[in-house]
């Protein structure tokens, strides 16, 4: 019966610390650094899935943006969602162009999310991950600032915008004043 244990024990252990050196493999080969602000905003071309065609942010320079990272599948994102809507309708006048980028998601699931929120801004889907990787994302949601030279500004948000109302009034104002 010791012998048993022991054993258990031992492969316990082993399965354990290969456990953690295959965490550390990815960790070392998926790092991904959030780009700073002030640099130029990572380009990416991405299918729409609320209209047809595509969506290059490149096209948008000249335009203030705000990017927003979401998925159906985010409770957050549930959460935020009335608020995105309601900058887009403040700001949209004044040239705010807003993009949610859904990352990893269904389409016909993102589609629904969209119906059941009301959301009229653009969205394109990343369902590979290649722009959120681009953009370091560490999760969903995550909110991005690009001014009309397509530089990033202000601040990064991590998490969802409601907790962090001030960031991000503050956020879409650094893209219109720079």
């Amino acid at each position: 019966m010791s012998r048993t244990l022991k054993l258990t024990g031992q492969t316990i252990a082993l399965a354990a610390v290969a456990g953690l050196l295959g965490l550390l493999v990815w960790r070392l080969t998926h790092q991904t650094h959030a780009p700073k602000i002030g640099a130029p905003a990572p380009n990416f071309t991405l299918r729409r899935i609320d209209a047809s065609g595509k969506l290059d942010l490149a096209s948008l320079r000249g335009k203030p943006v705000v990017i927003n990272f979401w998925a159906s599948w985010c409770v957050p994102c549930k959460g935020e969602a009335k608020m995105l809507e309601q900058a887009w309708q403040q700001y949209r006048s004044q040239g705010v162009v807003f993009v949610g980028v859904d990352y990893h998601d269904v389409t016909s699931d993102a589609r629904t999310f969209m119906s059941h929120h009301g959301i009229t801004y653009p969205i394109v889907q990343d369902g590979s991950g290649m722009t959120g990787d681009a953009y370091g994302l560490t999760g969903v949601p995550e909110t991005y600032f690009v001014d009309r030279e397509g530089h990033l500004v202000g601040t990064h948000i991590v998490g969802t915008i409601t907790n962090q109302a001030a960031q991000f009034r503050s956020g879409i104002q650094a893209a219109l004043n720079q």
